[in-house]
């Protein structure tokens, strides 16, 4: 019912438009036209009014555009958003606790003129050519050297680690880094003030540090003494004591490309049926090769071939396939045991196409531990039971084989061993990051400022 006042407003505009029909009757149609045109304006008056008066100072939601349950989460979220932001990971500024590296412009002999020869930055050994690109377009990188907490030093030792045949080959390392050292000592202060210790290499190759392909040598030269303050990424890494890991270093996964991945992936999924029980393409010596007083690969890779070469669920081959990675993408279990040095690339291989890696090395140490669970993610044999592989491995079939592979198909898990450029928060770069940021009582800068 309209109110009082209303009504009689009403009451009068019929008046009105009775007697005026009454007396013209031709003009009816205008009166019917001022008519709306008022009831319009009234109409547009009182929902106005209403909307002012009834407005609150808050974000106001439309119900046409957001249904009641859309709303609802959304509100929900929010409130969630406010309660755990006490709980949320930590940022990568965070994890990296404002860290800023240096990054020394060499003259094109010390690196980027190898990259002539394109395996230089394709092959298992390219790490140093792949954690420099990443870091030249970081967000860590600084172009004030005195706001520096650490210095890299960008010297590719092994773009010609081995030529095609794989024949060794890095003679020329310990000259082009001293020379290296020489330049960067006499260019800037960096190196003297602290005497290398805040200071970044890459060695990628077998025994790392001591920059020599045979261990024999390697152990007898040791670290070069110019080096022994500064810090080493390398792919190099026991528990035991050893002369090239009498440095401060950090483990790195050895360079695997991450579109020849993702190439592999998109033709062969995850969680596909994995035809292939045991896998294992690589060399394998019939008659190990005793050189210097060492046997290939401890002669492990001897017993397997002489144990399991017959076996039908042991696929293993001698030589490399160009195309062998769709191999490791339809194994369940991937052999990974040493070669020359403890570590292989088929570690790497393994786990980023979700092929349980079995690692067979004794007192390895594996890259980024604080980020990779390596006990939920792989299996270790002893050298000494490398005859036993068929029953280990058919007894993790038969028990833990898929909650191992849950865990290896995470794919944070792959993210933090594949270098990419630009470097993702997560990946093998990011990871080094994350290890090199534990090492910030080495950083002159900040020495200096809690002493004062």
């Amino acid at each position: 019912m309209l109110p009082l006042r209303s009504r009689g407003f009403y009451v009068r505009m019929r008046l009105l438009q009775n007697s005026r029909h009454s007396r013209n009757p031709e003009k009816s149609y205008w009166y019917r036209f001022f008519k709306w045109i008022i009831w319009f304006s009234l109409a547009f008056y009182l929902v106005s009014s209403f909307l002012i008066t009834h407005t609150q100072p808050t974000t106001f939601i439309s119900k046409t555009t957001v249904s009641p349950s859309k709303a609802s989460h959304a509100l929900f979220e929010e409130s969630s958003l406010k309660s755990s932001s006490l709980q949320q990971p930590k940022s990568p500024e965070g994890l990296l606790k404002g860290m800023k590296v240096y990054i020394y412009d060499l003259p094109s002999k010390y690196n980027s003129v190898w990259l002539s020869n394109e395996r230089c930055s394709n092959h298992l050994f390219a790490s140093e050519v792949a954690i420099h690109k990443a870091l030249m377009n970081s967000d860590v990188r600084t172009l004030d050297p005195w706001d520096a907490d650490f210095f890299f030093v960008p010297v590719y030792v092994s773009c010609n680690f081995s030529t095609v045949n794989g024949f060794p080959d890095i003679g020329h390392a310990r000259p082009l880094l001293a020379s290296a050292v020489q330049h960067i000592s006499s260019q800037l202060p960096f190196w003297n003030r602290s005497l290398g210790a805040d200071h970044i290499f890459v060695a990628s190759h077998d025994f790392g540090s001591c920059f020599h392909t045979m261990e024999d040598v390697a152990m007898a030269d040791g670290v070069p003494e110019f080096l022994r303050n500064s810090i080493i990424l390398q792919t190099f890494g026991v528990k035991y004591k050893h002369p090239c890991q009498d440095v401060e270093n950090v483990v790195i996964p050895p360079y695997i490309s991450p579109d020849s991945v993702r190439s592999t992936l998109e033709k062969s999924p995850l969680m596909r049926r994995r035809e292939i029980f045991a896998f294992f393409r690589g060399k394998m010596e019939v008659h190990p090769k005793n050189i210097s007083g060492r046997f290939y690969s401890k002669r492990v890779r001897t017993m397997i071939w002489q144990k399991y070469g017959n076996n039908r669920r042991f696929y293993l081959k001698r030589h490399r396939l160009v195309g062998y990675q769709s191999e490791i993408a339809n194994s369940i279990f991937c052999l990974a045991p040493l070669g020359w040095a403890p570590w292989s690339p088929r570690l790497v291989e393994s786990v980023v196409l979700g092929c349980v890696p079995v690692i067979i090395a004794d007192g390895i140490r594996l890259p980024f531990p604080s980020a990779l669970p390596w006990a939920d993610i792989s299996l270790t044999a002893a050298e000494k039971d490398v005859t036993k592989l068929g029953k280990i491995l058919e007894h993790v079939a038969a028990t833990n084989l898929t909650k191992i592979q849950k865990n290896l198909w995470d794919p944070n898990v792959r993210k933090a061993l594949l270098f990419n450029n630009p470097m993702k928060e997560g990946d093998a770069t990011f990871q080094v990051l994350v290890a090199l940021s534990e090492k910030l009582d080495r950083s002159h800068k900040r020495s200096n400022v809690s002493s004062q």
